[in-house]
Order: structure tokens, then C-alpha cells, then sequence
């Protein structure tokens, strides 16, 4: 389901959007948007959706989320505004309303309610399903359920952080080293920044070898030590192994955060690493990776570049070069590797971080999984990887998906970190189409919903902030939504073959390619994409149904030979 186009839903007009609304409703405005004919009807605003409703009846209707609306322009030609519409995902629509005063009262509105600040009154606390529920999406990948799925007996569940009083951004159950206790764990969480103590990630059945991620170490200038830190990382080795620790920045901003100012107030006593004097078991690699501010810029130059109209091949390659998307993607996809071969081909466990541990870490352990676990690339196997590594582990979705390509500085924190992620799987799943099965209409529904949803999974920026809005009881999930078995259908792919094996994508730079369809989907056609999926389910349809006519066919031959042979009409 695309999130720009919401069909019908249940509006409820609460007093709070009275204030916002000038002008609730405009005749005679023609709508323009990608692959349509232009529309003239009546663009009505209520508190989540702008609607045009055109006198066609054959006309489709369109209801778009304010909060997918990332930029709103303004253009007069005489006594005629055009506004021109800029959504989170991408897509441009432009509207041409009659009358200044309309037209202005029309943009103030959406300017103000495509930005609410009380999370309590976006549309996911509004909006009212048409169907029952076969499945609860809040209850479907407890950390209790999904650690019944971890082999060895050398983890255990804790429950240090209740009540979040240890770390804010983590979930109330971790998984953590059986050998070592809760207040062991505290003095760990009091040494790493944010709280965020090294945890289990995945644990690699093979070899009994593991990912963690964690926050960075706090020794400060004076290279303070914990040897509760050094115990908690330990144990996670076995005997006479060794592990790496893969540090997302770069040696010199891992040196210089033990000094900064900042962190000497918001994280005393300063940033760091680990040194191999206090871990000797552990060998550190610095795999810088670009944080959200740069990738918002990327994404920003990336979008310039794919809505200019130009012929020329020499200055497309060039504009998409200069935005480093790719290079981005590259760099994440090599990380990721190396952690996977570390565990898989070496045998050694590996420990993640970066800074705050919120998002070039979440990255990595995640598609370190698709790599090396394949229940990770089965649909319901990645919804719990999201789930799992993103939703309960912190990751600010409201923070870096506030805002997307189109709204300029406007917002510090935002950035393409999640968008990123789904960019890597999407090449991934280009390399080994038949290994996953899911297609890229759910990686693209996991984007959509990421910045603009009707339902709660994305809302917020951690667990802690999810549990007091009581979103479980208030929202649905978008897992209930998309595990409907109508719905599931859409997001199969057809080519999907069970792959038990580690997986190896290439990360060379011709192995890699802009994800068009995403990117590009409001300036190309992609109905064929769409029709070559359908011709394929047709033709599985009927092999299945040609299979079951022949066994059927098997099943009455034999029935009839052992009826000729009752009346000896055959011999044996």
C-alpha cells in the first residue's frame, strides 16, 4: 500500500486542528502529478489528509498524509498560487488554486499541520482499521520469543533494564553473557555513552561465534578504565579466542571525541575506544562510515540530481557521483562484510560501535545477519530483524525521519540512515534475487511507513518513549497490517528459493546501482516491473494447479488398473 495514497479512511475531526485549518475547503483546483492526467475538483484539508475529489467519477481520489508532505513551494501567476506539493517519498505533485487569499490560507495549513509537535495527535492515534486483527504486531517479536531462537547456554535474558532506569534507548530484556551478573552490567552501562552496554546481537550457529553492539567507551582524556566493561566484552569470547571490535568512525574522530567539549558535557568523562592494553583480546578496525547529518546531505544532492532534466550522459554520472549515495552504500555493504567474514570464515566474535551506537552500528549488525542467516532474508525473518535491530534497539526513527530530501537544514537530527539500510538490502537482493522472499514493494513499504505512517511502529525514538505514548494500546503495528494473508501476497517474490547458505555480495563499484525504481519511481513508468510479477504468479498458479490435476490423474489411473485387474481385464 502506498502511503501517499490513503483510500478512505476513518477521519476523526478532533478541536485540536480547529486552529489550523483556515480554509477547509476549495473548489476548482486542478491537481497535476507523475503518470496521471491532470484533475480539476475540491481540495478538502481535515486534520491528517489533503483530499482532492474530482466530479469524474471514474477519477481516483487522492488522500496524502500531511506528514508525508516534506516541503511546500509557493508560485502567483495573476490572481492564480501554484503550490507545488514535496513528499518524504519523493513524490512532486502540483496544485493550482484560484484566489491568493484561498491559496495562502490552503499552504498555512499544511505548513502547520504537516508539522505537528505533539506526537499524541499524528494519525496513527486516529486512524481505525476497516478489518479485525488475525494477529497482534506489538506481540510478535518479544525479545523473550526471539531469544527461544538462540542456540548455546552461555546467554541469558536480562531484565536490568526495567523500567529503562539503566538505558533509555534500549528495550526493558536484553540478551546478554551468562557469566556475568546485573551489577556488573550497571558499572558497564555507567562506562559506555548513553548507557548502551555491549548486547547480543546474533549469534552465529555454525561456530557459536557472535555479533554485539554497544556505545562507545567513556575513558576520557585520562584514559579511564572499567574492568566490569573489560569482563561483559570478555565473556562473549570462548577460551583462548579472539574477537574484533569494529569501530564505525574513523582512528582521529575516535581520538579526539575522548576531548571534545561536548562530550565532556553531555558524556563525562569524555569519549574513546578500547585500548588493547585493557581488552588484549580484542583487536580493533576503524571503518569510518558518514553520520546521518552527511547522508542527509547525500540524499539531498542524490534527489537534485535524479529531478534535473538533462540528455547528458557525462553530467547525470557526474551529478550522481558528486552526491556520494553510492559510495555511501559501498562503504556500509564492505563493513558489513568484513564483520560476516570475521565470524563466519575466522571464527571470531565482533563488537560494533560507533558513537552513540543509534545508527552506522544498526546498519552493520543488520546486514551482517542477511548475510549470514538466512531466516533473515524470509519476509516475517526480516520484519523481526527490523524490528529487532531497529524499532527495539533504539534507533531515533522520529528524530532521523522527521524530515527527508526536500526540506533543506530545516531539522538537525534528520538523516537517510534507515533509508540507507534498505538501499544495501536492495542490492543485495539484486545479487541473489531467488535467496530472499520478500521483493523491493516491502523494502519500499518499510520506507513510506518509516516517514509517514497510519500506523505506531515507526513512531517515537526508542521503547521507553513508545511505552509512556502506550502506543501497543493506542496504534496498530504495521506488522499486523502486512502479515494479513491478502495482504502478505503482495510482498512475496515469486522467484523465492530456500537458500541455507551464507550469502556473498559483491561490493565492487560495478557491482552496485541506483535503486530506480525507488528514486526514480515518480519519473519512471514501472507498471511492467509490476506485470512481469503478476505473469509470474500466474504461471506458478497454474503449474501448481496442473500439478494437482496429475496427481489427481495418477491417483484414478491407478484406481482403474487395480479395477481391470479385480476383473482380470489385465494381468499383473
Amino acid at each position: 500500500m502506498d502511503s501517499q495514497v490513503v483510500r478512505r479512511p476513518v477521519e476523526f475531526h478532533a478541536m485540536e486542528f480547529v486552529e489550523y485549518i483556515k480554509t477547509p475547503k476549495v473548489d476548482s483546483v486542478t491537481l497535476h502529478r507523475p503518470f496521471y492526467a491532470r484533475v480539476e475538483g475540491t481540495l478538502c484539508l481535515t486534520g491528517h489528509h489533503l483530499i482532492l475529489s474530482s466530479r469524474k467519477t471514474n477519477t481516483e481520489e487522492l488522500w496524502l498524509l500531511h506528514s508525508n508532505i516534506d516541503a511546500i513551494e509557493k508560485k502567483f501567476v495573476g490572481s492564480v498560487g501554484h503550490l507545488t506539493i514535496k513528499c518524504k517519498n519523493f513524490m512532486i505533485i502540483q496544485l493550482d488554486i484560484h484566489g491568493m487569499e484561498e491559496c495562502l490560507n490552503i499552504a498555512s495549513s499544511i505548513e502547520m499541520l504537516s508539522n505537528l509537535s505533539k506526537v499524541t495527535l499524528t494519525y496513527p492515534f486516529f486512524y481505525r482499521p476497516m478489518s479485525d486483527a488475525l494477529e497482534d504486531g506489538w506481540q510478535a517479536f518479544l525479545p523473550e520469543s526471539e531469544f527461544a531462537r538462540v542456540t548455546g547456554d552461555e546467554w541469558r535474558l536480562s531484565h536490568v533494564n526495567k523500567n529503562f532506569q539503566v538505558c533509555p534507548t534500549y528495550p526493558q530484556t536484553v540478551v546478554v553473557p551468562k557469566a556475568v551478573d546485573d551489577d556488573c552490567i550497571m558499572q558497564a552501562a555507567a562506562f559506555r555513552q548513553g548507557g548502551r552496554f555491549p548486547v547480543l546481537s546474533y549469534l552465529h550457529s555454525p561456530n557459536g561465534t557472535v555479533i554485539l553492539r554497544s556505545g562507545q567507551p567513556l575513558p576520557g582524556p585520562n584514559g579511564k578504565r572499567c574492568k566490569e566493561d573489560e569482563k561483559l566484552v570478555n565473556s562473549a569470547l570462548g577460551v583462548g579466542k579472539r574477537g574484533y571490535i569494529i569501530d564505525t568512525r574513523s582512528y582521529n574522530s575516535a581520538v579526539n571525541s575522548r576531548s571534545k567539549d561536548f562530550y565532556l558535557i553531555l558524556f563525562p568523562p569524555g569519549g574513546g575506544f578500547e585500548t588493547e592494553a585493557h581488552y588484549p583480546q580484542w583487536r580493533r578496525v576503524h571503518k569510518p562510515l558518514d553520520r546521518f547529518s552527511n547522508l542527509q546531505e547525500s540524499l539531498t544532492k542524490l534527489m537534485e540530481a535524479c529531478n534535473k532534466n538533462t540528455n547528458s550522459m557525462d553530467k547525470w554520472l557526474g551529478h550522481l557521483g558528486a552526491s556520494s549515495w553510492l559510495s555511501n552504500v559501498k562503504e556500509v555493504l564492505t563493513t558489513a562484510c568484513l564483520v560476516a567474514q570475521c565470524v563466519d570464515r575466522e571464527s571470531s566474535s565482533v563488537l560494533v560501535h560507533g558513537s552513540e551506537g543509534l545508527d552506522a552500528t544498526l546498519q552493520i549488525t543488520s546486514l551482517a545477519q542477511i548475510i549470514l542467516n538466512p531466516d533473515c532474508r524470509t519476509l516475517r525473518g526480516f520484519e523481526a530483524l527490523i524490528e529487532r535491530e531497529w524499532v527495539q534497539s533504539g534507533h531515533p526513527f522520529a528524530s532521523r525521519c522527521a524530515k527527508s530530501c526536500y526540506a533543506g537544514s530545516k531539522l538537525k537530527c534528520t538523516g537517510p540512515v534507515f533509508l540507507l539500510f534498505l538501499d544495501c538490502v536492495w542490492q543485495v537482493i539484486q545479487q541473489f534475487q531467488c535467496s530472499f522472499e520478500f521483493n523491493e514493494q516491502f523494502l519500499i513499504l518499510l520506507f513510506e511507513n518509516a516517514y509517514a505512517s497510519q500506523f505506531g511502529t515507526f513512531l517515537c525514538n526508542n521503547e521507553h518513549e513508545r511505552q509512556m505514548l502506550k502506543l501497543s494500546e493506542k496504534t496498530q503495528s504495521l506488522w499486523t497490517y502486512v502479515n494479513r494473508p491478502q495482504i502478505l501476497e503482495v510482498y512475496i517474490n515469486p522467484l523465492y528459493q530456500p537458500n541455507s547458505s551464507v550469502i556473498w555480495p559483491s561490493v565492487a563499484p560495478q557491482s552496485l546501482m541506483l535503486w530506480s525504481t525507488l528514486f526514480l519511481r515518480w519519473d519512471m513508468d514501472n507498471t511492467s516491473n509490476d506485470s512481469t510479477d503478476k505473469e509470474i504468479r500466474k504461471i506458478q498458479q497454474n503449474d501448481k494447479q496442473l500439478k494437482i490435476r496429475a496427481i489427481q490423474l495418477r491417483k484414478q489411473l491407478s484406481e482403474l488398473q487395480r479395477e481391470a485387474l479385480e476383473k482380470g481385464l489385465i494381468s499383473e
